[in-house]
């Protein structure tokens, strides 16, 4: 039997309309792929599906009812990891879950329900970093804006964090590695996707776009922030572990004095 390789065009309703088509068509020898990657496989027989809603959402329904909600969200953590294939583990553990009459969702010695759950742990810790360490700077528009480069699509995971923390003001939090941002204009959150300068320095606060008090809040932080570090007591080896030199660069704390 030919392999087949479904395409899809990246979201999560996509990938899940795949998965819709594979238990359709009885589907065996396939993989699923996102059709902006380049992944292509030899001797494959390629074809794209188009996003159904409808269809996507009877699957995630029927797999909330096989599965934890635990699992299903493993599951979509673990598709915002972007890795390289992910899609086929992901498949591999649906069809697992689905195909089995008890709960197999735990079922570790299943090599795609552990690899799920190892992906799916390493994306939940970069957005719980993503959330320690965004650092907002005000603009000259009266907007808040922090840039983030995360190594995993994190931005829709933290999007209801920054909502409830941040409800009075207006922000934005953008993705500089993926192009695409979080708007919350008082009211609700919007995906935006922005034109910056070209040569934009995001690790630079630029007089050009922010506002002249930013300078004195960020000076605060920093002064803050030596203040409260005890030079006896440094453990730098302990702090890299904490917050690793990776995001250094978009933190004012880290930053030369102003």
């Amino acid at each position: 039997m030919q392999h087949k390789t479904l395409l899809y065009d990246g979201t999560f309703e996509g990938f899940l309309s795949c998965v819709f088509y594979v238990f359709e068509y009885k589907l065996k020898n396939v993989t699923i792929q996102n059709q902006f990657v380049n992944q292509s496989e030899l001797f494959s027989d390629n074809e794209t599906i188009n996003t159904d809603k409808q269809k996507s959402d009877r699957v995630w329904k029927g797999l909330k009812q096989k599965a934890s909600t635990l699992s299903s969200t493993k599951i979509y953590y673990a598709f915002l990891s972007e890795q390289p294939k992910v899609e086929n583990v992901l498949l591999d553990y649906m069809l697992y879950i689905f195909n089995s009459s008890e709960k197999v969702d735990t079922d570790f010695t299943q090599p795609s329900v552990l690899k799920t759950s190892q992906i799916a742990k390493n994306v939940s810790r970069e957005k719980h970093r993503m959330e320690a360490f965004v650092r907002f700077k005000l603009t000259k528009d009266n907007i808040y804006f922090a840039n983030i480069e995360p190594d995993f699509n994190v931005l829709p995971l933290i999007a209801k964090h920054f909502k409830s923390r941040y409800a009075d003001q207006k922000w934005v939090i953008y993705d500089i590695r993926r192009n695409y941002g979080l708007f919350y204009d008082l009211h609700k959150l919007d995906f935006i996707n922005l034109d910056f300068p070209e040569n934009f320095d995001f690790s630079k606060t630029s007089s050009d776009f922010f506002a002249d008090e930013e300078f004195e809040f960020q000076k605060l932080w920093k002064d803050y922030f030596d203040s409260t570090n005890i030079k006896e007591r440094k453990n730098m080896k302990l702090h890299i572990r904490h917050v690793p030199k990776r995001y250094w660069k978009y933190l004012s704390e880290k930053q030369p004095n102003l």
